[in-house]
């Protein structure tokens, strides 16, 4: 595998944790500490860490560190490439029309 569809892989896997996904509802709102992520979610700093870490790492969440908290938010370039990349597919299952529509 490529470097490109190494990091498809990382993001998609990212998305694919229903808590990640709720995290990312909530980071909607804007930017939030992780102490206002951990009261939401009823999950302790271990577990937000974690979940962050492969959000962060995907590129589709920014971390800013104030302090002893860290502030997320999302990254609109990282969640624009991800999107694209679903459009990609999308498309080019358009053009193969009938191989699953039976």
């Amino acid at each position: 595998m490529d470097g490109e569809t190494e990091t498809r892989a990382k993001v998609f896997k990212a998305l694919s944790d229903p808590k990640r996904l709720a995290i990312l509802d909530l980071l909607r709102e804007g930017e939030l500490c992780a102490c206002v992520i951990m009261e939401r979610m009823g999950m302790g700093q271990s577990a937000v860490s974690y979940h962050m870490k492969s959000l962060c790492d995907a590129g589709l969440v920014t971390p800013r560190q104030a302090g002893k908290w860290t502030h997320y938010r999302i990254c609109p370039a990282g969640m624009e490439r991800a999107a694209g990349w679903l459009q990609d597919l999308a498309q080019e299952g358009e053009d193969h029309v009938g191989c699953c529509a039976e």
